[in-house]
C-alpha cells in the first residue's frame, strides 16, 4: 500500500494481484448473475512539509514523520526526518483498500522520545473529493487535529413513538430509542477499544441522558439495548393526531447518541456522535437506519488561528468495477494485436498512450496486461523501434520519456524486483547500517572529516557495488533479456558505422534507468523498508553518479568522464582502467544474448515479503494478552518463518507446500482487528496484521505463493477452536470440516501474477475518461486523409503521432465501438447498486445532523 511498508509498500509497481471486495451483480441478459469486483487503490507519494510551526525554545527544529490514515486506522508511515520545519519525506505509496472509508488522511507528527508523538497537524480529503486531486502535486494546507474531531465508524438505531396513558389519564407519547449496534469504531492505541454509549433526548428545557453498558474490546459492539423517553404533549390533543408528535415539539426535540471509549482509570475517549430530530417520526411511527458518526459540535473548530505550514501530496486513488471475463474479451483481443499492426502508432495501445493525460497512468495496465499474454517484447521492440526514427545522435539513444521507455522501465519494476533483492540488497543493507562517511564535497565537508578516508570508504562501496552487478547476469530475468537483445539490434541497424551504440541502448536501461535508480531510492524498490536518512541519501547518490557514470563510461570507451563536479572528475580517474571497460561489457554482452537467461539449477528461494506482526502462541489455551507475541515474519517462495527479530533464526517454520488455505479470522475470535489464519498440515497460524492493508497484503501474497498447492481445502472455520469448541460453529470436535466455503483463488495456470480483467477494466476508464481526445484523434485522421499537403500552421492533431491515417482510423472506430457496448453494462450496475444501497442502509449510511 501503505503499512508501513509499512504496509504500503509492497506495492510500487509490485505485480501483486489485489484481493478484491466483492459484489454479486447479475449479467447482461443472464438472470443467474455473475460477479462484479469492486476494486479500490491509492498510489502517490508524500513529498515534503514546509513552515512547520517551530518549538518555543531555542531549539525550533522538531523531528517529523508523516502517517497515511484510513478514517482513523493508520496504514502507512514514513521514515523520521530530523531537525527540520521543512522535511523532505520523498516516500512513494501504493496499496489496495480493501474497505470501505470516509477520509483519507495525511497526519504530520513531531516524534518524541519520552511521551507520545505529537501532531502537528493534518490534510483530510473526503473520499468523494479525491479525484478533484488525482495525478499531479499539490500544496495542502495543515488543518489543526482536535481529538473532538476524529472520528470513525456508523450506529445502527430504531426510533419508535407508542401511545402512553399517564397515571392522572392524560396521554402522552413514549418515545422508544433502540441502539442495535455499532460498525467500524477506531482502534484506541492499537488495540480495539471498550466503547458504551450515551443516549439524550435534547430540547429547549430538558437533557435527559441515558447510557449502554460498555462492551469489552471490540471495534464492531452489539448493544442491542433499549430506552424510553416521555414525549409532552400540548393541551390540544386530538384522537386524529394520537400517533404524532406535535408540531411545536417535533422541531425542537432531537435524540443524540455520543459513543464513548471507557478509560477505566483514565479520561474517556470521545469516538463521535449522531443527532436525529425527532421529527423523522412525523409521518412514521418507526424509524430505522445506520448512521455515520459525525465530530462534536466543536469539531474542526480551533481557537487558534497560526499557519500550521502545508504539505505537498501527490494522490491517484481509483475504483474500478470489474465486471465478469467474458465481457472483456473484445478489449482484450484489440489490445493484444497490438504488437502485430503495422504501423504500430494505429494500434490501440499506442493510441492509449497518445490519448491518457498522462502516459504513466496507461503504461501499469498495458505492461501488465501485455506481459502477462507474452505480447510485451514485440510491442516495446516496435514502439523502440519508432523512437529510434527520431533520434539523429547515437549518444542520447533511448534517453527519452517516450511510451517505449517508460514500458521498459515498468516492466523493469516488475519482472525485475527480485534482481534487485539478490544483487543489491545486502550491499545496501550494509551501507545503510554502517552509516560510514563518504562525503567528497570540499564545501560539504564536516569539521573533522577526513577526505581521503571517505574517499576510500566511498571507492569500497562503488567497487564492491560494481563487482557485484557485472557478475549477476545469470539473474537477470528472461523477459530483461528478451527486450535488451531486441534493443541492441535496432540500435546496431539504426546506427551501422557506431561500434559502441549496441552497448549504450543496454546500458541506458540497466545501469542508468535500473540499478542506479534503485540505488539511490532503495525504498522505492522495497529493497529498505523507508526514504533512508540525509547522509545515507548522499552516500547513495554518490554511489549511484559513480555506478551509472562506469555502465556508460565502459560501454562507450570515452576516456573522460561526464561529470560537472571537479571532485568527481578526480574521484572517478580511480576507476579509468581497461578492466571495468571489459567487466561492463562482458555484462552487457551476457544479458543481451538470447542464449543467456536465469538459471535453470537449483536456485535460491525468492522473497516475497516481511514485516512485524503478532501471533497467537501454538498449541496453549487462551489467557487473554500474553497469548499473543510480536514476531519478525519473513515468507519466500519455499516457507513461511518467524523470528524474535529480524536476522534472528527462525522460532517456526511452514513449508509453503504444507500451507492448505489462508483466510481472515472473524474479529470476535479474539476481540482483535486485522486478524488471519495460516491453515496448514499442523495448528493454524493466527496472526494478526498491524492494519487492514497489511493484513489484505499479507493474505494476498500467501494465497499466491500457496496456489498450486495439493490437498488445499475447499471449506474453513472463520472463528478460532477455543476451550474444546469452534466459535463459529459451535461444533466440538477439532478435526470437524470448515463449516464456510474458503475465499475463490487465483487461477493456479498464471505465469505472472496479474488480474488481466481488473488491467482491461483500467484501460477502459482510461479509454472512457480520455474520450474528448480520443474525438480529436479520429478528427485528424480525417482531415489527413482528405488533405494530402504540406502541414504549414500547429493544429489541433499536431501533437499525435498518425503515420497511417485510415488504419489509425478504423481502430479508433473499434476502440469507440467496443467502450460503448462496456458502458451498458457498467451503468446497469451503477444503477443497481444505487438502488440496492438504500440511503439509510450499512453500505449507504445517512450523515448525521451536525450543528
Amino acid at each position: 500500500m501503505a503499512a508501513a511498508e509499512p504496509a504500503a509498500a509492497a506495492a510500487a509497481a509490485s505485480s501483486e494481484a489485489p484481493v478484491a471486495t466483492t459484489t454479486a451483480e447479475p449479467k447482461a441478459g443472464d438472470e443467474d448473475g455473475g460477479e462484479v469486483r469492486v476494486l479500490q487503490s491509492l498510489r502517490g507519494k508524500i513529498c515534503e512539509a514546509k513552515n512547520l510551526l517551530p518549538y518555543l525554545g531555542p531549539n525550533k527544529m522538531r523531528d517529523c514523520f508523516c502517517t497515511i490514515n484510513l478514517d482513523q486506522e493508520e496504514v502507512y508511515r514514513t521514515q523520521v526526518v530530523e531537525k527540520s520545519l521543512s522535511p523532505f519525506f520523498s516516500e512513494e505509496f501504493y496499496f489496495e483498500i480493501p474497505r470501505t472509508f470516509q477520509y483519507l488522511s495525511f497526519y504530520v507528527y513531531d516524534k518524541n522520545v519520552l511521551q507520545r508523538d505529537l501532531r502537528i497537524g493534518k490534510v483530510a480529503i473526503k473520499k468523494e473529493d479525491l479525484c478533484n486531486h488525482s495525478g499531479r502535486e499539490t500544496w495542502f494546507s495543515l488543518q489543526p487535529v482536535d481529538s473532538n474531531s476524529e472520528v470513525q465508524g456508523k450506529v445502527h438505531l430504531e426510533l419508535k413513538l407508542n401511545e402512553l396513558i399517564t397515571e392522572n389519564g392524560t396521554v402522552c407519547q413514549q418515545l422508544v430509542v433502540h441502539i442495535k449496534a455499532c460498525h467500524g469504531l477506531p482502534l484506541i492505541n492499537g488495540q480495539s477499544c471498550d466503547p458504551y454509549a450515551t443516549v439524550s433526548l435534547v430540547g429547549p428545557s430538558r437533557n435527559d441522558q441515558k447510557k449502554t453498558k460498555v462492551k469489552k474490546k471490540t471495534s464492531n459492539p452489539q448493544f442491542n439495548e433499549i430506552f424510553y423517553f416521555e414525549v409532552t404533549r400540548s393541551s390540544s390533543y386530538t384522537r386524529k393526531s394520537q400517533f404524532q408528535v406535535e408540531e411545536e415539539d417535533i422541531e425542537k426535540l432531537e435524540i443524540r447518541i455520543d459513543l464513548w471509549n471507557n478509560g477505566n482509570l483514565v479520561q474517556d475517549v470521545f469516538l463521535g456522535e449522531i443527532k436525529v430530530p425527532v421529527n423523522v417520526l412525523r409521518n412514521d411511527s418507526s424509524h430505522q437506519a445506520w448512521y455515520l458518526l459525525q465530530p462534536r459540535d466543536n469539531g474542526n473548530k480551533s481557537s487558534k488561528t497560526d499557519d500550521l505550514g502545508s504539505l505537498r501530496l501527490n494522490i491517484c486513488y481509483t475504483e474500478d468495477y470489474v465486471l465478469p471475463s467474458e465481457y472483456y474479451g473484445p478489449l482484450k483481443t484489440l489490445l493484444l494485436k497490438s504488437p502485430d499492426v503495422q504501423p504500430v502508432s494505429a494500434s490501440a495501445a499506442y493510441i492509449l498512450g497518445e490519448i491518457c493525460r498522462d502516459k504513466n497512468d496507461a503504461v501499469l495496465p498495458l505492461v501488465r496486461l501485455l506481459l502477462h499474454r507474452n505480447k510485451l517484447v514485440p510491442f516495446v521492440t516496435a514502439v523502440a523501434e519508432l523512437d529510434l526514427k527520431d533520434t539523429q545522435d547515437a549518444n542520447t539513444i533511448f534517453r527519452g520519456n517516450s511510451l517505449a521507455t517508460r514500458c521498459l522501465d515498468e516492466m523493469m519494476k516488475i519482472v525485475g524486483g527480485h534482481y534487485l533483492k539478490v544483487t543489491l540488497k545486502s550491499i545496501l543493507d550494509e551501507i545503510c547500517e554502517s552509516s560510514k562517511p563518504c562525503e567528497i564535497d570540499p564545501i560539504k565537508l564536516k569539521e573533522g572529516d577526513n577526505v581521503e578516508n571517505n574517499k576510500e570508504n566511498l571507492r569500497y562501496y562503488v567497487d564492491k557495488l560494481f563487482s557485484t552487478i557485472v557478475q549477476s547476469s545469470m539473474s537477470c530475468p528472461t523477459v530483461m533479456c528478451d527486450i535488451f537483445y531486441s534493443l541492441r539490434q535496432m540500435a546496431t541497424q539504426r546506427f551501422p558505422n557506431d561500434p559502441h551504440v549496441q552497448y549504450s541502448a543496454v546500458s541506458s536501461f540497466v545501469f542508468l534507468r535500473f540499478f542506479a535508480v534503485a540505488v539511490v531510492s532503495p525504498h522505492t524498490f522495497h529493497l529498505r523498508p523507508h526514504h533512508p536518512d540525509a547522509q545515507t541519501i548522499r552516500t547513495l547518490t554518490l554511489i549511484s553518479k559513480t555506478i551509472q557514470t562506469l555502465g556508460s563510461w565502459g560501454s562507450l570507451s570515452k576516456c573522460k568522464s561526464s561529470f560537472k563536479e571537479t571532485f568527481m572528475c578526480e574521484f572517478f580517474k580511480m576507476f579509468q582502467e581497461e578492466g571495468y571497460i571489459i567487466a561492463v561489457k562482458k555484462f552487457l554482452d551476457e544479458i543481451s544474448s538470447t542464449e543467456t537467461k536465469e538459471s535453470s539449477g537449483t536456485s535460491e528461494p525468492v522473497h516475497l515479503k516481511e514485516g512485524e506482526m503478532y501471533k497467537r502462541a501454538q498449541g496453549r489455551t487462551r489467557i487473554g494478552k500474553k497469548n499473543f507475541k510480536k514476531r519478525w515474519f519473513c515468507l519466500t517462495s519455499r516457507e513461511l518463518t518467524y523470528h524474535k527479530q529480524p536476522g534472528k533464526d527462525a522460532i517456526y517454520t511452514i513449508p509453503v507446500k504444507n500451507i492448505l488455505a489462508v483466510e481472515k479470522l472473524e474479529e470476535s475470535s479474539f476481540n482483535k482487528k486485522n486478524m488471519f489464519q495460516v491453515i496448514h498440515t499442523e495448528k493454524p497460524l493466527y496472526v494478526q496484521a498491524n492494519n487492514c492493508v497489511e493484513a489484505n497484503e499479507w493474505i494476498d501474497v500467501l494465497c499466491r505463493v500457496s496456489r498450486c498447492n495439493q490437498n488445499k481445502l475447499s471449506c474453513f472455520h472463520p472463528s478460532a477452536y477455543l476451550n474444546g469448541i469452534w466459535l463459529c460453529c459451535q461444533e466440538t470436535s477439532e478435526n470437524t470440516p470448515g463449516c464456510k466455503p474458503c475465499t475463490a483463488g487465483v487461477p493456479a495456470d498464471i505465469q505472472i501474477d496479474i488480474d488481466e480483467d481488473r488491467e482491461t477494466e483500467r484501460i477502459y476508464s482510461l479509454f472512457t475518461l480520455s474520450l474528448f481526445k480520443l474525438q480529436k484523434m479520429e478528427e485528424a485522421c480525417g482531415t489527413i486523409a482528405v488533405y494530402q499537403g504540406p502541414q504549414k500552421e500547429p493544429d489541433d492533431y499536431s501533437s499525435f503521432v498518425i503515420e497511417d491515417s485510415v488504419t489509425t482510423f478504423k481502430t479508433i472506430q473499434q476502440i469507440k465501438s467496443i467502450t460503448e457496448k462496456l458502458d451498458e453494462p457498467h451503468e446497469k450496475y451503477r444503477k443497481k447498486r444505487s438502488s440496492s444501497a438504500k440511503y439509510g442502509s450499512k453500505e449507504n449510511p445517512i450523515v448525521g445532523k451536525t450543528s
